[in-house]
């Protein structure tokens, strides 16, 4: 025996499950579909930055020009934009620790903390007597 107000209940709760795990496989079928298309390759993520410029501004000839730019730096460098700023930061950084290092090294240092020492242990002298 079947109460009524129930079964239609239950059965609205159920058709709402089942729509709900059809479109969540859908969504993870249709992910991995495009997944694999658009897997490791290059010239979809190189249209990223100017489609973005295009969505954004409205401007085709600005998208344009990123791309192109874009294109001769990685033509004439062999390296992407991004990869080129990366290594001109790590040089930079390299730089930065080298000149401290070569100011701790250097004589000028050595002679100035000498000079510094040699002050204090005459007042650290004069004091004492």
């Amino acid at each position: 025996m079947k109460i009524k107000a129930l079964s239609s209940t239950l059965s609205c709760i159920v058709k709402c499950i089942r729509f709900a795990r059809a479109m969540i496989n859908r969504k993870i079928i249709l992910g991995l579909f495009i997944v694999s298309f658009l897997g490791a390759c290059a010239s979809p993520t190189a249209m990223l930055g100017p489609a973005y410029t295009l969505t954004s501004s409205g401007n085709v000839i600005q998208a344009g020009l990123s791309y192109g730019s874009n294109e001769m730096i990685t033509m004439y460098t062999g390296k992407t934009p991004l990869e080129n700023l990366q290594e001109i930061s790590s040089i930079e950084q390299n730089k930065k620790k080298n000149i401290h290092k070569k100011t701790l090294e250097s004589e000028d240092f050595y002679f100035l903390v000498k000079e510094k020492i040699e002050k204090t242990n005459k007042i650290l002298k004069s004091s004492s007597q």
